[in-house]
């Protein structure tokens, strides 16, 4: 298939077009150029934020799917429906679980509710205007990604801590529950959606098979890093106004999703559980290259105990 992929070169793209390349799909990335392609693909630079650029650069090409990885809201991705959507037999689009409204009834299911002030609502917005345009989509939506070349602190900063001995400050009780999906999981149940007939107008949760708590999170950190049992400190997070500034990298509150129906629509399941996913991106990411650490909400946190 001719396939082009929206960005393609950080974290998630990286792993999906090594996959689409071996599975000898052809494959165009669309990207600034900012970072070196993996080898077998064409590569057309573009800042698709400039939706005239975008179109001068794509118009006369021809694709069988997309895949819009990095796209947030609608006005990304509306120029690539104004110029496929009536011709590409699919378009892949990478949601969040964050759309998802708080709920008391978990785990999120599909169907459920989506909060209209969510900083990922223009992923449902999109989401919306892919069904209202008759595009033959396919959405997912990750909660947590994790693994090699993550750009998001999100093992990073329990990696940090345990690194340098330091307490790791959790917010609340510990007892939230999360969910983590491995990066290579996610670009195989990616890569499980094209061209299955199963998957078209439809939605997919994808993350790990596993729930785990704050300070289960933390002690699985320690287990990939060979580390002893970390010093687990709680604190109230509502005494605290940081600003933009993030002390914890994870949202306060239950936060997890049912990855059923891709298991069931897809024949997809998870090959990473959470230890050996977090030792897989500690030895092959975080001890590979040197680390910023800021630990200064830390100490002020520290302070007012």
């Amino acid at each position: 298939m001719r396939i082009l992929v929206m960005g393609g070169t950080r974290f998630i793209g990286v792993y999906l077009t090594r996959l689409l390349v071996a599975a000898g799909h052809e494959v165009t990335l669309l990207n600034r150029g900012n970072r070196p392609a993996p080898e077998g693909v064409e590569v057309v630079k573009c800042d698709r934020k400039s939706p005239d650029a975008l179109k001068a650069v794509l118009t006369g090409k021809a694709f069988d799917a997309i895949y819009d990885n990095n796209g947030r809201e609608l006005s990304d991705t509306k120029p690539l429906v104004e110029l496929f959507g009536g011709t590409v037999s699919q378009f892949i689009y990478i949601s969040s679980a964050g759309v998802y409204l708080k709920s008391e009834q978990m785990p999120h299911l599909e169907g459920d509710p989506i909060d209209p002030d969510s900083r990922h609502k223009g992923k449902h917005h999109t989401e919306d205007y892919l069904v209202q345009q008759g595009v033959p989509f396919t959405s997912i939506r990750p909660v947590y990604i994790y693994g090699p070349q993550n750009y998001n602190p999100v093992e990073k900063w329990f990696f940090d801590r345990l690194s340098h001995d330091r307490p790791l400050l959790i917010p609340g009780n510990g007892k939230a529950i999360t969910q983590l999906g491995h990066c290579a999981d996610l670009a195989e149940a990616m890569v499980a959606v094209l061209g299955n007939p199963k998957a078209i107008g439809q939605i997919y949760n994808i993350s790990g098979n596993r729930y785990v708590t704050f300070d289960g999170l933390a002690h699985a950190c320690a287990a990939a890093m060979g580390k002893p049992e970390p010093d687990i400190r709680h604190y109230d997070p509502n005494q605290f106004d940081f600003g933009k500034r993030k002390a914890f990298p994870m949202r306060v509150q239950h936060f997890f999703a049912s990855i059923d129906k891709a298991q069931q629509d897809l024949g997809w399941t998870p090959r990473y559980d959470l230890v050996r996913g977090l030792k897989d991106s500690y030895d092959n990411d975080y001890c590979q290259s040197e680390q910023a650490v800021d630990f200064d909400l830390d100490g002020q946190i520290l302070a007012s105990r």
